[in-house]
């Protein structure tokens, strides 16, 4: 094709971090269309390149969004797509078409980042592998985002946010003590990994305009799903590491602190989490519990840790004659931690989530905001998710 680049002319807010950068995203679902959207919130040209049929995640529903596409006909997408397309611009690639293969080369001609989750080696057949177009642009940073990375024993097996879970550890350390292994409510592994791949494309980016070895050249950015779940143990690996145990499930408790969980009032549940003395002092304190503080089993943080169960007993015959309300108003008055436990409909009417703008509405798409404010820059919050083939050239299969 002809000057592909030329349809695809486009610019995005000046003041944004990384206007003026050109991704081309070759991935769906989440882990890939989230590190995408987050450079396309930091003002990149992210364009999102698809098969005929559509990223599948267009089909993930309910619940449904309809919207009115460029020929005035109702489309129906699932809402799970536009959480992590936001931004982007849609163009169609059939990879079983030479023609369409020659396009998707000539766009990675000048791009500088492009994103892929194909199974490991899965596009060299098309000439689309890190070392067929870094031949022809030295400087792309080509980010691999798999389920095991490109290197190991399963590095040819597909990765699932809910598999990742339960192998990273997640899941042994997610659950009540008595219960069985559970995994969080959201897809953290995915998530997680669209994080750390927006990283370290940004960190090759830099190293390409440093002085020295790498001025001016790309390079493969290898992420997997495994390592960064791994990767999030933090404190819970420290404690294997340092006893040689596993660490186990607590449920809310704290394994270093107490009290520290959820705790009844009439109307529902509130966390307490008063992390030293000094503010287990406020707490008892605040509930008129003086008994609690003349209790030996209770002086030390050690002795509340040995004895949490029975703390939390006493605690929770305490805060069970409160109103949600007036025991967070207690709290924050006293400068005890807590705090309440929101559906989603209270996350986006709390007054500070509603002040740091984290809900989006672009084009009657609602979404949630990338958590970054700047003094100078800006986010790049332009437009909503693409109609599948928004942004490509008329062909003879794609009109």
């Amino acid at each position: 094709m002809e000057q592909p680049i030329a349809w695809l002319e486009h610019s995005r807010n000046a003041k944004a971090p990384l206007a003026g950068l050109k991704v081309l995203e070759l991935a769906r679902v989440l882990a890939g269309p989230w590190a995408g959207q987050i450079l396309a919130d930091l003002g990149a040209d992210v364009i999102k390149v698809e098969s005929p049929e559509g990223d599948g995640t267009r089909l993930w529903g309910p619940p449904w969004v309809d919207r009115v596409d460029a020929n005035d006909d109702m489309q129906r997408e699932a809402a799970y797509y536009h959480a992590c397309n936001r931004g982007k611009r849609s163009v169609i690639a059939d990879f079983r078409d030479e023609e369409d293969i020659a396009m998707v080369k000539d766009l990675a001609r000048d791009a500088d980042v492009l994103i892929e989750n194909f199974k490991t080696g899965g596009l060299a057949k098309f000439g689309l592998d890190y070392a067929s177009l870094a031949a022809n642009n030295a400087g792309l940073v080509y980010c691999s985002i798999t389920g095991f990375g490109q290197t190991g024993p399963r590095a040819t097996q597909a990765g699932y946010d809910f598999v990742i879970q339960g192998m990273s550890g997640f899941m042994s350390i997610t659950g009540e003590p008595d219960g069985v292994p559970v995994k969080m409510g959201i897809s953290i592994s995915d998530l997680t990994t669209g994080v750390y791949a927006a990283n370290g494309i940004q960190a090759a980016l830099l190293q390409r305009e440093r002085s020295g070895p790498m001025q001016g050249r790309g390079q493969h950015v290898d992420i997997a799903l495994l390592d960064c779940s791994v990767a999030l143990l933090a404190n819970q690996a420290s404690y294997h590491f340092t006893t040689g145990q596993n660490p186990p499930r607590m449920g809310n408790a704290h394994a270093q602190v107490a009290p520290y969980g959820v705790f009844p009032v009439q109307d529902g549940h509130v966390i307490l989490s008063p992390a030293n003395d000094r503010l287990f002092r406020r707490l008892i304190e605040m509930l008129e519990r003086p008994d609690l503080q003349r209790d030996p089993r209770f002086e030390s943080n050690a002795g509340r840790i040995e004895n949490a169960a029975a703390l939390d007993a006493e605690i929770a015959s305490s805060t069970k004659s409160w109103s949600k309300v007036d025991l967070l108003e207690a709290c924050s008055k006293h400068g005890v931690p807590a705090g309440p436990i929101n559906r989603l409909d209270e996350v986006f009417a709390d007054p500070q989530v509603i002040a740091r703008g984290m809900r989006l509405d672009l084009g009657g798409m609602p979404g949630v905001r990338s958590p970054f404010t700047f003094s100078e820059g800006e986010l790049a919050l332009d437009k909503p998710s693409p109609m599948l083939g928004e942004h490509g050239p008329p062909t003879k299969k794609h009109q």
